[in-house]
């Protein structure tokens, strides 16, 4: 809710010569080209001379330092993402099959039984809009689920089409981020926002939401069958979260194999982001696309 490419340059090929006379060299100076290449043999062993630049063009720099990005009101891009292209993520066959919905009840998941080496990325609310969010979320390759709230983002719907052009879905957070309509909300008022948002999400992005995820993480057997009513196939919290550039974790110190992780669009977006890359990095996970695993595009 990946991008672990090196930098490798290929061999290059053999030079192309023009056609026409090519010289034949005689004895002498095959001898002399013998020689020199020997004293350039001596000389690389010996490691003398240049080395080539771990620096320059080609060459990617590392994972974004937890300050780099965003800052707090900043209007645009303050650090600029490696050019590299990232790599395609492996195409898993899933090995977990999502429950259905049973006497009206969606499901809960909070992290997905897998063997697999994968964790998934979800990016809640949408209240911060940063173009450097796009931009690093491209220069990573991450697909993620956007659990977007209708209030937050209908002034500047456009901005998530950026990110769903590189691959992301839009998912459902409700209409008004209300935390509390657990326990505020009757029956029909929680249908209203979680339906609300589902109407909205076809109306703009073309395609009606598959997943739920409650504002704030709480629900109750109600909102399950509230979120089922509204054509929803399961609701989804988290196992791990990125907040103010740190990872928290429910179960132990380090991501797992199909752990769910939880972001914000806010200010701190490029610390979170890159708390999470050093930690899925460091658990050896691929980040894949949640709705691709679970088979809900």
């Amino acid at each position: 809710m990946s991008d672990t490419s090196d930098n490798a340059s290929s061999p290059a090929g053999p030079a192309t010569r023009g056609s026409g006379y090519v010289h034949a060299p005689n004895r002498r100076e095959a001898l002399g080209a013998l020689a020199a290449s020997l004293v350039l043999g001596l000389t690389a062993c010996s490691g003398s001379g240049t080395q080539p630049s771990r620096t320059g063009p080609g060459f990617a720099a590392g994972p974004l330092p937890p300050g780099a990005g965003l800052s707090a009101g900043s209007a645009g891009p303050v650090s600029r993402p490696s050019a590299a292209a990232p790599k395609v993520a492996k195409p898993y066959v899933p090995d977990f099959q999502l429950p259905p919905v049973r006497d009206g009840l969606a499901p809960v998941l909070t992290s997905v039984p897998t063997r697999h080496p994968v964790v998934f990325l979800t990016i809640d609310d949408g209240i911060t809009k940063n173009p450097a969010m796009v931009a690093l979320m491209k220069s990573h390759g991450y697909r993620a689920s956007l659990f977007l709230t209708r209030n937050f983002v209908r002034g500047n719907p456009d901005f998530f089409r950026e990110l769903t052009s590189l691959g992301s879905v839009v998912e459902n957070h409700t209409v008004s981020h209300n935390t509390a309509m657990v326990a505020e909300l009757d029956y029909a008022g929680q249908l209203a926002e979680i339906a609300g948002m589902q109407d909205y999400a076809r109306q703009v992005y073309g395609r009606s939401p598959a997943l739920f995820r409650p504002p704030g993480g709480a629900y109750s057997t109600t909102m399950r069958r509230a979120a089922a009513a509204a054509g929803l196939k399961a609701v989804v919290d988290w196992k791990a979260k990125a907040n103010a550039g740190r990872m928290d974790y429910q179960v132990g110190n380090a991501l797992r194999p199909g752990d769910i992780v939880l972001m914000h669009f806010r200010p701190e977006f490029a610390a979170d982001l890159a708390a999470f890359r050093q930690a899925h990095l460091a658990a050896g996970l691929e980040v894949v696309l949640l709705e691709e695993f679970l088979g809900v595009l």
